[in-house]
Order: C-alpha cells, then structure tokens, then sequence
C-alpha cells in the first residue's frame, strides 16, 4: 500500500496537498474487503462445523451398526471388510465434501464481495461528492437517492450540515467586509479632519480644538466598536465559567444605570417582575440586557416608553424588554439581529451604534441555548423576549 501525494484548490485559491491512498483495493482494508471475508468466513465456519459433525456421526453409525454375513449376524472377517468399506465410503464423502465447501466459500466471498460493492456504492458517491465541496462550491448538495434508507438518512444530514456551512461562511464574509467598511469609515473621516486642519495656513487655536474634539469623537466610536466586535467574538466562544444569578436584580441594575440618559430622550423607562434565576454568565447576561434596553431607549420617540419585566415559568426565566418607536415591518426584525444591521438600513457616521447590539443579544442566546423572541409592534416599536432555560449548575 502507497501514499500518493495529490495537490489541489483548498477553496480560496490557494494549494493544498492532500494524501490519497493508492493500490489494489484487496491489499486495502476496505469495508467491501472485510464484508466478502466475513461472509465467506462465516460460510466456511459453518460449513466445518456442519461437515465434522456429519463425519462424526456416520463414522460412529458404521462402527455401530451389525454387519449381516449370509443368514447370520457375527464376528468374522467379512464383517471386518465391510467396515473398512464403510470408513473408505465416509472419508471419501468427506473429501467430496471438503472439495465442495471450499467451492462454495469462495463463491460465497464473491458473491459478498458483489452484494457488498452494490450496498456500498452510495457511500462511495457521498465520499467522492464531499471531497469535491468545498468553501468555494458548498452550495452543492449530495441529493442521495437509493433504496436503502439509512444512506439516505446519511446523505440529507450532510447536506443540512453544507447548508449551515453555507450560511455561517457567507455570514462570516459579510461581517467581516461590514467589519472592515465600519473601521475603516473612521479613519478616513480622521484623515480628512486631519487634512483640513493641515490645509489651513493660518490655523487658530478654536480650529485646532475643534479638530481635535472632532478626532476624540471619532476615537471613541472606533473604540466602541472594537469593544463591541470583542464582545461578540466572546460571546460566541462559549461559557467558561458558570454561575447562578437572578434577571431581575441585572434588569433593575441596568434600568437605573439608564434613567438619566432615558430621561434626557424624553422617554419613560422602568422594571418590574419577579424573580427570575438562571444559570450562566452573569456578565453575559448583563451586556444581554444592557443591549436590549440601549436599543430600546434609542430607537425611540419623544414620549414614548421602554418597559424591562422579568418572570419565571415552566420554560425557564425570562427578560422582556418592549418600546415605542418607528414603525418596523415583520420581515426587517429577523434582519435586525445581524450584524452591523439598522433599521432601514442607514448608516450613519456619528450615529449612535453600529449595528451590533442585536447582535450580541443572538449571540448571547444562544450561547446560554436561551429562546430568543420577537415582534415588531403594532403601534411602533419592539417586543423582545429572552427565556433561559432552566439547569444545574455545573460541577467543577
């Protein structure tokens, strides 16, 4: 057996090297070869143990049995003969036989290795499909059609498998060209505020100050972003460390850290409810929270109203947190927990936020394997829920 070296695409243009296993297909230890031997094993074990027994049994009958000489049942040499005679018949029988069973097993590894090449030629197409897939071509499917159900079974999972794929690599394509257009946005304001204040040949000490006001202004929203884009690659990374807290004691937190800024938008916010515990990342729940109430106190309208209400179920424990506001359609809410997504789409500069705050609410969900919900309300505004289930705290 041999190893030969086959250079192809790795899916972004770039080569990859990758060992096919060479050689005849018997000297392999493929499952077609270890399916003809086991039935021609089996065979052949039941074959030598039917056959020795049938031996034994007519060796002992022929040494048994009375051997009629004329009229007379005795001893004598012709009883001898016909004795001898009887063992030469069965050891002749068995030769016959032996020669025929051989016959037989090694029809029976043919007939296997048959019948196990016609079962397993659809995990031979499955195998040679999926090697030709890859990052550049996952919308391919594997479409497995065929009379025995498990392949079929087989090959539907790997094709929802391609879909996820699919979908988490374009998802990662457009944050990561999102990523780099909201990055790169403040550094070229910063460059132009830069160029302007060099552009001045009489510059005065209130230019330069608003300058620099303008490139303290734009440092932050980089920074808040960076902080945010950490978040979210945390929070996807999973839960280290497990802890038991309550919703309720995070919500009332977050809602009074938030009054004065609700209060400055002319928008009534406030929390209420019971007691809702829950297990997980306390400090992951809190940006959950956190995030739900920013967005409903900013994507507001003057004299509305951000309600926080918490409450436990048979599901689990759960946050509420609904708004007044701009009316959304049905189809943009699923929309609105992508990233760097806003509401109709606008980006803005100096707006506040970059579109990642429902983000991080998804990712935080899922993470905690929470229920995240929500609709778009009829008057305007938001309804979102998130019920984490409930669990043991983990053993250290």
């Amino acid at each position: 057996m041999t190893d030969d070296q086959t250079v192809t695409d790795d899916g972004h243009g770039h080569p990859a090297t990758r060992r096919r296993r060479s050689g005849s297909p018997l000297r392999r230890r493929t499952l077609q070869v270890r399916l003809a031997a086991g039935f021609g094993g089996v065979f052949l074990l039941v074959g030598l143990v039917l056959l020795a027994i049938l031996y034994l049994f007519g060796r002992a009958t022929a040494l048994s049995t009375p051997v009629a000489v004329g009229t007379a049942v005795g001893i004598g040499p012709q009883r001898a003969v016909a004795v001898a005679q009887r063992a030469a018949d069965a050891h002749q029988q068995l030769v016959v036989s032996a020669v025929a069973l051989i016959i037989l097993a090694a029809a029976s590894v043919a007939l296997g290795w048959a019948v196990a090449g016609t079962t397993l030629r659809p995990l031979r197409t499955i195998t040679a499909t999926a090697r030709e897939i890859s990052a550049s071509n996952l919308h391919r499917r594997l479409a497995v059609e065929g009379p025995y159900e498990e392949f079929r079974e087989l090959g539907a999972t790997l094709d929802d498998l391609l879909s996820r794929l699919e979908a988490s690599f374009a998802s990662q394509r457009n944050f990561v060209a999102n990523a780099s257009h909201e990055l790169r946005t403040p550094l070229t304001a910063e460059r132009a505020v830069l160029q302007v204040a060099l552009a001045d040949p009489d510059p005065s000490v209130a230019s330069l100050r608003a300058a620099c006001e303008e490139l303290v202004t734009l440092g932050s929203h980089q920074e808040r972003l960076i902080d945010d884009l950490l978040t979210l690659a945390e929070s996807e990374r999973g839960i280290e460390r497990w802890e038991r807290f309550d919703l309720a004691g995070i919500a009332r937190t977050v809602v009074h850290d938030r009054l004065d800024e609700a209060a400055g938008r002319e928008v009534a916010l406030d929390a209420a409810g019971g007691m809702a515990p829950v297990v997980g990342d306390r400090r992951l729940a809190t940006i959950l929270v956190g995030n739900l109430v920013d967005n409903a106190i900013r994507h507001n309208v003057p004299g509305g109203h951000a309600t926080v209400r918490t409450s436990q179920s048979g599901r689990g424990s759960t946050v509420a947190v609904s708004n007044s506001g701009p009316l959304v359609s049905d189809e943009d809410v699923d929309h609105l927990f992508e990233p760097f997504v806003r509401l109709a789409g606008a980006r803005r500069l100096h707006g506040e936020g970059h579109g990642l705050g429902l983000a991080i609410v998804r990712s935080v969900a899922d993470v905690h394997r929470a229920e995240l919900h929500a609709r778009a309300r009829p008057q305007g505004g938001l309804a979102v829920s998130v019920t984490f289930p409930y669990r043991e705290l983990p053993r250290a």
